[in-house]
């Protein structure tokens, strides 16, 4: 038996009750660590110099929310962890990217604003020649694993981003084609493929994944939940949340 916490408020919420959320899933270690910590990293005090890709891959929902500044939270949500300019800045443009899609700009002039507000950014330049790299394979052709394999393997972020907008680029309207092109090569392949699937999500809409994909996801219902509610609090501006469903679902303890 655990002995009883001191304030149980805090083991409150819908999320913290689901025994699947319990399970060990390989988080990175950078990640836990920063977490760790006690402290919060930030752009302008950074926890640590990493690049690894755990901060671009999860902030695909900071272009969902019309936050003003998409590239700036984005960049800020990374930075909570990876310190380095590389790992905060593809988070900036990931999230930009899904901002300007979902805006109604197509992929190629989104890219094009997240790479003019890139370059205004200190430490820019990896970064940048990065997804300048992405675009010129895409000129090349249909990914193959040795062309996603020029970009590097995906572990740190300005790669793992390369990859996944090269993918996109040359995915045409087909979320299969994109993702299974980001998962079938020999790097960090399960990030790329979620990073792709961001882009190609926003891009193409709920309808284009594959039925036969969906029908075995695991934790389908839950994700989905959250996928609502994120949209009822930010994508819909003319309704009015409920205060008390909101509290029952993710207490703000």
């Amino acid at each position: 038996m655990h002995p009883p916490y001191p304030f149980p408020e805090i083991r409150s919420g819908w999320l913290l009750e689901l025994p699947d959320l319990r399970h060990r899933r390989a988080p990175g270690t950078t990640c836990l660590t920063a977490l760790e910590s006690g402290v919060m990293g930030t752009i302008d005090d950074p926890l640590n110099d990493r690049k690894g890709c755990g901060g671009v891959m999860r902030v695909a929902p900071a272009g969902l929310i019309d936050p003003g500044d998409p590239f700036r939270l984005g960049c800020e949500l990374a930075a909570i962890t990876h310190g380095h300019p590389s790992g905060y800045l593809a988070a900036g443009i990931l999230a930009l990217v899904i901002d300007a899609i979902v805006a109604g700009h197509d992929l190629e002039a989104a890219i094009t604003l997240a790479r003019d507000e890139l370059r205004r950014w200190p430490g820019h330049k990896e970064c940048l020649a990065a997804v300048e790299s992405a675009l010129r394979l895409a000129d090349e052709g249909p990914p193959t694993p040795e062309r996603v394999a020029r970009l590097g393997e995906g572990w740190v972020a300005e790669e793992a981003l390369a990859i996944s907008l090269y993918c996109a680029l040359t995915a045409g309207d087909s979320f299969e084609r994109g993702v299974l092109a980001a998962v079938n090569h020999s790097g960090d392949s399960d990030s790329t493929g979620a990073i792709t699937g961001n882009i190609l999500g926003a891009l193409l809409g709920p309808e284009a994944i594959p039925q036969r994909w969906l029908e075995p996801l695991e934790l389908r219902p839950e994700i989905e939940q959250v996928a609502r509610d994120l949209y009822h609090h930010f994508g819909n501006p003319g309704e009015i949340p409920d205060p008390s469903t909101d509290w029952e679902r993710y207490p703000g303890w």
